[in-house]
């Protein structure tokens, strides 16, 4: 894996990296370009963010109501 992404290879791996385990070059190469991105570390955050509501609302939706 090349160390310099585009927006689009960052992005993507970002995606990636929420359902499996990101290879060392891949970890590294999207560290590096999250290090000078903010467009890519913004996106980055949000989908982190989004994955948590998402599985908070359906463990609280699995958890029977008080």
């Amino acid at each position: 894996m090349k160390l310099m992404l585009t927006c689009r290879e960052a992005t993507r791996l970002a995606s990636e990296g929420l359902d499996r385990e990101l290879g060392f070059g891949e970890r590294v190469a999207l560290r590096m370009h999250l290090a000078i991105c903010r467009g890519c570390t913004t996106f980055d955050r949000q989908m982190k963010f989004l994955r948590e509501a998402v599985t908070r609302l359906a463990d609280s939706e699995r958890s029977p109501e008080s």
